[in-house]
């Protein structure tokens, strides 16, 4: 590896080219150009995802990644009991659902 950086060294004082320190500054630029466009906005969705899965409480109104509606019947640690109609109730994981619906927004739908 040492060897392989003085040849690098060497090779880039020689002809006037590019120095080390310009690629170094070229690859630090691209490396923080990805974190603040690709890894930070991703961070940030999971922890907000996480926030409205440990939010759910017994009696909300969800809707599931399948797209079913239903509303939360029971609750343990990675399931959820959620009732789809009446005397219908699926056990879901906790990561399949998508969205909580409040209770004013579904009263804005309906009326």
């Amino acid at each position: 590896m040492f060897h392989y950086f003085t040849i690098l060294m060497a090779q880039s004082t020689g002809d006037g080219g590019p120095g080390l320190t310009s690629n170094i500054i070229l690859f630090g630029s691209i490396i923080l150009i990805f974190y603040f466009m690709i890894i930070r906005p991703q961070q940030k969705r999971a922890k907000e995802r996480q926030k409205l899965l440990e939010s759910v409480k017994k009696g909300d109104k969800v809707i599931t990644s399948s797209g079913i509606y239903g509303t939360i019947a029971g609750l343990d640690e990675k399931t959820l009991l959620v009732q789809i109609a009446d005397n219908v109730k699926v056990k879901l994981d906790r990561g399949s659902i998508t969205t909580i619906i409040s209770e004013s927004e579904s009263d804005k739908k309906i009326g």
